[in-house]
């Protein structure tokens, strides 16, 4: 067994892993690195293309693959959830990849489906719907290779780890690693399983690292749940006006928004494109409990008109919109730039349902949007959220659970995710021997 840490070993984003098992080849994840595909915005005004995206390291340099002479030898690409820095490449990666098929749960295929259609790109690969906790036969060229998909828990609906069995043993891809045994949409962590398969001969277990420096675990969605509670009962009432924004794939807590917000007796409005997308992808799943309760506008002239109301009439609707990392062209944005007829005042609210994304493009475009919002009196109530992603505690549990031969730490920078070789060392594990620190782009013969 092979395995190529192609993308997301040395930074967060960008994940993409490919696993040899003689002569076959199976990849994992496919993502954008959203930095780069920020610079891009500022540059290339009229789409995306592979040379741009691969000019600012928005998508995982897969060229490696060339070089190994894999690339012609891929069986299967195995997508573990729905957001961007997870499947985002492969529309423009997809073709280097003629015939090969793609699997993913139901919610992710969707996804991957409007973000085919956005990119314009033809595709002439099998695209396989599979359920959490399901197992499917692949025919290799030398043994029927199985895929399991483990249900997990991550700040997406229908997410899983995924189980590559073979007979080199199995190899485990734990991105993102979070156990919520509480979740309030959707199922728990499927430990019955992940334990089943520890009893197996597990060979390399790539993990989510991190928050590998983190012992405190973040909580489940219940505290985020709370936390909302809390945070609407905190805002001003009368003629101020009510946003709040949050990831706009994370159905969970836009449930939760919608639970809280419909106590205030305001009309809920979601704004925005991106919005649109992950709820109409989770209403053609089945998975969007909250569609009948609000009003989504999608296009720029509606979404303007309704903020027009929204200046005239404050205290009448909670708007959900897209900005909270203070995206350039979000609706946030717009506001505080003055390209909207809405402009916040005194005493208006937004509650942000989020934290800032750990790079330092996101770190400084939060910092300038919540300044100018704070010069303007808005009542802010930020970090009003879990994260998605498990400290120590879940990855020293999963580790104990599947008792790997190799861990491989992934999706962050090599300064966060150093610590985990240390956790590793409390199971015996040997960096550099069977704990394996890994760039983008090298190779692991376990």
């Amino acid at each position: 067994m092979e395995i190529c840490t192609i993308g997301g070993f040395n930074e967060v984003g960008k994940n993409m892993t490919a696993v040899k098992v003689g002569k076959d080849v199976f990849i994992f994840d496919c993502g954008f690195f959203l930095p780069g595909i920020i610079e891009l915005q500022e540059t290339e005004k009229i789409g995306y293309s592979l040379p741009g995206l691969r000019r600012v390291g928005g998508v995982p340099d897969d060229r490696i693959l060339d070089e190994l002479g894999w690339r012609n030898h891929v069986k299967a690409i195995f997508l573990s959830h729905a957001h961007l820095d997870h499947i985002g490449g492969l529309p423009f990666l997809i073709n280097r990849y003629p015939g090969v098929e793609i699997y993913g749960t139901p919610f992710t295929m969707k996804v991957l489906d409007s973000l085919i259609e956005d990119s314009k790109v033809k595709v002439n690969n099998r695209l396989n719907i599979v359920n959490p906790n399901s197992i499917h036969k692949i025919k290799g060229s030398t043994e029927e290779i199985k895929v399991e998909f483990v249900n997990a828990t991550h700040s997406t609906i229908d997410c899983a780890y995924i189980a590559l069995h073979t007979k080199e043993g199995i190899f485990f891809y734990a991105l993102d690693l979070k156990f919520d045994n509480s979740p309030t949409f959707g199922l728990p962590p499927n430990y019955k399983r992940l334990k089943e398969i520890g009893k197996e001969k597990v060979k390399v277990l790539v993990i989510d690292a991190l928050y590998s420096s983190t012992e405190k675990r973040p909580g489940g969605e219940k505290v985020a749940e709370h936390l909302l509670e809390d945070a609407f009962s905190r805002v001003n009432h009368g003629d101020k006006a009510l946003f709040a924004t949050t990831f706009s794939s994370h159905i969970e807590r836009l449930n939760n928004i919608v639970k809280s917000g419909q106590k205030t007796r305001r009309e809920i409005i979601f704004l925005g494109r991106s919005l649109a997308k992950y709820i109409t992808c989770a209403i053609n799943v089945g998975k969007c409990p909250f569609k009948n309760k609000i009003r989504i506008v999608k296009y720029r002239g509606q979404v303007d008109s309704i903020l027009k109301k929204v200046e005239k009439n404050r205290g009448k609707y909670l708007i959900v919109c897209t900005g909270h990392q203070g995206e350039e062209n979000s609706i946030l944005d717009r506001i505080t730039k003055g390209e909207t007829h809405f402009k916040f005042r005194e005493g208006d609210n937004l509650i942000f349902s989020s934290s800032v994304i750990p790079t330092e493009v996101n770190i400084e475009a939060r910092r300038r949007l919540d300044e100018k919002l704070r010069k303007r009196g808005v009542k802010l109530q930020v970090d009003v959220h879990v994260h998605g992603h498990g400290s120590r505690e879940d990855m020293r549990e999963m580790i104990n659970i599947l008792k790997p031969k190799h861990i491989i730490p992934a999706h962050g920078s090599q300064e966060q995710e150093k610590p985990l070789l240390n956790l590793g060392e409390e199971f015996g594990y040997i960096p550099g021997e069977t704990s394996h620190l890994m760039n983008n782009g090298f190779v692991l013969k376990a």
